[in-house]
Formats: C-alpha cells, sequence, structure tokens
C-alpha cells in the first residue's frame, strides 16, 4: 500500500456511516466498579455497577451504586461479543507476557 492509499484509509466508504461521539471531560477518568448485577427483563437488560469495599472483616460490607446501564437485548448480545474478543485479546497478551523464560544454551 503506498501512501496516497493510506492517507485515505481512515475515509468513510459512499453511504457508510461513521460515529461521532462526544466525550464529556467530566466523564474522561470513567468509573471503578468491581461487582455488578445483571437483571433483564423481555425487553431490555439492567447492568448495575458497583464499588465494594472489601476489607470489612464482618458484618455489612460497605457499596456504592456508580452506574445503571439500561439495554436492549440486541445491543447487550453485541457487548457480550466484544468484551469475549478483548479478553481473548488480553488473555493472549497476558500469556505471551507470563512465559517462563528460556535459560540461554
Amino acid at each position: 500500500m503506498d501512501d496516497e492509499e493510506d492517507e485515505f484509509a481512515h475515509l468513510p466508504e459512499p453511504g457508510e456511516k461513521r460515529l461521532n461521539i462526544h466525550l464529556d471531560p467530566a466523564h474522561i477518568a470513567g468509573t471503578y466498579s468491581n461487582f455488578a448485577n445483571i437483571t433483564f427483563s423481555r425487553y431490555e437488560f439492567t447492568l448495575t455497577f458497583f464499588r465494594i469495599e472489601h476489607e470489612v472483616e464482618e458484618g455489612d460490607v460497605p457499596g456504592a451504586t456508580v452506574a445503571r446501564i439500561n439495554a436492549s437485548p440486541r445491543f447487550v448480545e453485541e457487548l457480550i461479543a466484544a468484551l469475549q474478543d478483548s479478553w481473548s485479546k488480553y488473555q493472549t497478551t497476558e500469556g505471551i507476557r507470563n512465559l517462563p523464560e528460556t535459560p540461554d544454551p
């Protein structure tokens, strides 16, 4: 591929849609979650994310809801596929990184 082709590789094909998503600066850092609950009805899934304090030895474990997402079943199916793809790539990367070193002959 030459430089001229590469320069236009990012342009959409005629009739192709491109996402133009704005990320509010207040959300750039994201939100940490270490626990989730998923419920569903016939029409939607609800994913509720929490931050749980696991340092408690006994009694009630404190936590806070940090986000709640309602999504259609179709979107959840696409999300699952995207997560499986990303997880597979992550496992490959971590597996390579954690290979035992072989001694020099």
